[in-house]
């Protein structure tokens, strides 16, 4: 690995009661589109003898961020890290975050910002190939796919449930921001137009023309998880060991998260062209089972699902834009209009 010695000093000085750390063959995961996930073996010296574990780093990349910067704050490397390490003070059993051993700023290290947590092993409901086409969670019982839903909905409660000034995430959002979703229509549609760049998406563009009339304009404020799915959740019998990905953090109403959450389960079923599993649950009881949890009524929460169709479609085309610029694709691709049709059409037929 380049920058094992500079990342094993890094980690000794930062791992309690250790001597000297060496560092393994490093492991890529495949997915994943915004900061670089490596998994690390490593092998941890101490004066009681020698221990083999696994870290985590999450590493910039040189691009741009996947989803549309909100904060003044220098990269989404440290928009997460500071998330994450205010969810892990919050200590709230329905969020377990992954023990956190540092935040590097300096590029010098590992040539990026990178931040350092520990290993959880277990299950994640990948997008390539679909979750709901292989792996663990094609093969679960009913009750078993239920129980993932709701642990999934209680997460995304305990995030909204944070005190923000407690936490003093008052960071994520400007001082004079309203926090509703016309700020968020508005920084969307703003991306979206900028990743365009004066390509069409009519489908795209109708979605957020629509939004303009049809989304709420005042909500409570809470903290948002930002991308609330079943693959950022880490899971070991069936249940939450460990939430990630925070980069897309924002201040904003409860409806953005569960719009998201909801809209992503559609996405993963229209796409592999199949219907929900048995023991999957209605949008309506997914609804009620927040509700119930986080104490919360929600509006109404359709256009909500469609503004989520319209962000993933907006991020789509970024990652588009991304494998362009690394050689990847032809400049006149038209990929990006495609992935996200399955759930964005119909849901513009409603």
């Amino acid at each position: 690995m380049e920058h094992a010695d500079q990342l094993a000093t890094w980690l000794t000085a930062r791992l309690d009661d250790v001597d000297s750390v060496a560092i393994g063959e490093v492991e890529i995961p495949s997915g994943g589109y915004s900061a670089e996930t490596l998994i690390v073996p490593v092998t941890l010296s101490r004066n009681r003898g020698t221990s083999y574990e696994h870290i985590v780093i999450r590493r910039e990349t040189p691009e741009p961020p996947v989803y549309p910067v909100q904060v003044p704050v220098e990269n989404e490397i440290e928009i997460q890290w500071r998330v994450m390490s205010a969810l892990a003070d919050v200590a709230d059993p329905a969020v377990p975050i992954a023990p956190l051993l540092g935040y590097e700023p300096d590029p010098k290290h590992l040539g990026a910002p990178f931040f350092a947590m520990g290993f959880i092993p277990g299950e994640i409901p990948r997008e390539d190939p679909m979750y709901v086409v292989d792996g663990f969670y094609v093969s679960a019982q009913p009750e078993q796919r239920s129980s993932m839903i709701r642990s999934g909905l209680e997460v995304i409660a305990g995030v909204h449930g944070v005190d923000i000034g407690a936490a003093d995430l008052e960071w994520l959002s400007p001082a004079d921001s309203t926090n509703d979703g016309r700020r968020q229509l508005s920084i969307w549609r703003d991306y979206a137009e900028s990743e365009l760049d004066g390509r069409p998406h009519e489908l795209m563009m109708a979605a957020f023309d629509r939004l303009a009339d049809e989304l709420p304009d005042a909500q409570e404020t809470v903290l948002t998880w930002g991308d609330a799915r079943l693959g950022n959740v880490i899971w070991q019998d069936f249940r939450p060991a460990c939430v990630t990905d925070f980069e897309a953090a924002a201040l904003a109403p409860p409806e953005m998260d569960v719009g998201w959450w909801l809209m992503f389960e559609q996405w993963a079923y229209a796409s592999a062209g199949i219907d929900p599993f048995p023991g999957s649950l209605s949008a309506d009881d997914q609804v009620a089972h927040y509700e119930a949890v986080s104490g919360r009524t929600l509006g109404p929460i359709g256009p909500w699902v469609l503004f989520a169709a319209a962000r993933y479609a907006a991020i789509v085309v970024r990652v588009m834009n991304r494998m362009v610029t690394r050689g990847l694709l032809p400049a006149d691709q038209t990929i990006y209009l495609d992935p996200i049709a399955p759930v964005l059409a119909p849901l513009m037929e409603r």
